[in-house]
């Protein structure tokens, strides 16, 4: 079964999510990236966050499509998990950088100012706009759907 030793550990598997939830949580995503955009020059710290808050959500809207939620402690962690199982093999760097700008984003919150260079901050926000579309894309089928208003 996919996602058994998740489904064991973290998720919780009677969840329906209503489209108007996911919709929500990629509009959020990219509603971030812009803002973390805005917030390079300034606030790398903040811009690298806000880009990372941008894949959680668009993570987490990709979790809900298929039926899951995180649930208990380490929520951002359970989620990482499930996108590494999700999209496989194929996006093993991907994934592995959501992780490391998990735990950085922590660090540079809640542990250590200044942590976080403007250029390291415009990678990620790269990351995050590449991310955010193909995760779009997945749930979605189509591409831009959730930016153009």
């Amino acid at each position: 079964m996919p996602y058994e030793r998740l489904l064991k550990i973290y998720l919780s598997i009677t969840y329906s999510s209503r489209p108007a939830e996911i919709k929500q949580l990629l509009e959020v995503a990219h509603r971030d990236l812009i803002t973390a955009e805005k917030n390079l020059a300034d606030a790398p710290d903040w811009a690298y966050s806000i880009a990372y808050n941008s894949v959680l959500q668009a993570s987490r809207a990709l979790m809900l499509s298929d039926g899951f939620r995180p649930r208990g402690g380490e929520q951002h962690a359970t989620v990482v998990e499930f996108i590494r199982e999700k999209l496989g093999a194929a996006h093993t760097n991907q994934v592995n950088l959501f992780d490391q700008m998990r735990r950085k984003r922590h660090r540079a919150i809640y542990e250590i100012a200044g942590l976080v260079s403007k250029t390291e901050a415009e990678q990620a926000v790269a990351f995050a706009k590449e991310f955010v579309e193909e995760v779009s894309e997945l749930i979605t089928g189509q591409s831009k759907l959730w930016r153009d208003k």
